[in-house]
């Protein structure tokens, strides 16, 4: 299906502009999603995201380019989860770290059973 069409059915708020967006685009996304954060699952959300994100935008905007469009939503949501993932408050990235800290609390016995 050409793109105006598909613009044209997110003007009518038909749903089947989805559908056609992710079959036309999907590989196109995915693409651009696993290139940034490396795990199929986010991947997928972050295509579904993208395409919710598109449904709302559409109308108002009227992309002139469609690919380029969705192209950008999901490149920002890409990084976007990826910035999360790795927040300081979430640990920074640095999991081993973290757990050296935890190693530190736990009792030096070999025996975890052992009371003595």
């Amino acid at each position: 299906m050409e793109d105006e069409r598909i613009v044209e059915l997110y003007f009518e708020r038909n749903e089947e502009a989805i559908s056609e967006s992710r079959q036309k685009y999907g590989a196109y996304l995915s693409a651009i999603a696993m290139h940034i954060l490396h795990s199929p699952e986010d991947a997928e959300e972050c295509i579904s995201d993208t395409l919710l994100d598109a449904w709302n935008a559409i109308p108002p905007t009227r992309p002139i380019k469609l690919a380029a469009f969705l192209g950008k939503i999901c490149r920002r949501r890409a990084l976007d989860r990826q910035k999360r993932s790795l927040a300081v408050g979430r640990g920074g990235g640095e999991l081993a770290t973290a757990l050296e800290e935890l190693d530190e609390c736990l009792a030096g016995k070999a025996d975890p059973c052992a009371w003595n």
